[in-house]
């Protein structure tokens, strides 16, 4: 076991290898269909079709663990491709902070809309929610989970540490 994967404060796998067993288990319940039925078993259509829907599956679940992993020890924060350290964070910018009254005092505290999304993607993936964080520089960037909340309570738990 190593140093790092006894350090994880949080984290999203996003995806499981156990998906590959769609194809071969389609093509299986294909197969067995066409056994208990009459007519032919074509094996060499269900052979492809598992093969096909098996490299399209490898194909989606390898995008999901390279771009859509969210990962937090007490050193780094992963998010998709990019690393960021988490010593450059300053803070976690709450919903109150964040000026939604919309009055023109709070438009100062605020993330801007076109604070940069981590992980090198133009927006936060669908289904996750955004987490604006400003960095020791004061730029603002946007990090993003499945929960939030709980990467919220995580962050906070090592900033304050």
């Amino acid at each position: 076991m190593t140093t790092d994967a006894i350090d994880v404060r949080y984290e999203e796998p996003a995806a499981s290898w156990w998906a590959l067993l769609f194809g071969p288990g389609f093509a299986l319940v294909g197969i067995l269909f066409e056994v208990l039925t009459p007519g032919p078993v074509l094996f060499p259509v269900w052979l492809i079709a598992a093969l096909a829907l098996t490299g399209f599956t490898a194909m989606w679940v390898y995008a999901r663990k390279r771009y859509a992993v969210v990962r937090l020890t007490s050193e780094l924060l992963r998010q998709g491709e990019e690393s960021l350290p988490v010593e450059r964070i300053a803070a976690i910018l709450d919903e109150h902070d964040e000026g939604e009254s919309g009055t023109e005092d709070d438009s100062a505290a605020r993330p801007p809309r076109a604070s940069r999304v981590l992980g090198g993607g133009l927006a936060a993936p669908r289904k996750y929610d955004e987490l604006p964080l400003r960095l020791d520089d004061g730029r603002v960037v946007l990090a993003w989970a499945r929960d939030g909340q709980a990467l919220r309570t995580a962050l906070r738990e090592l900033l304050s540490a």
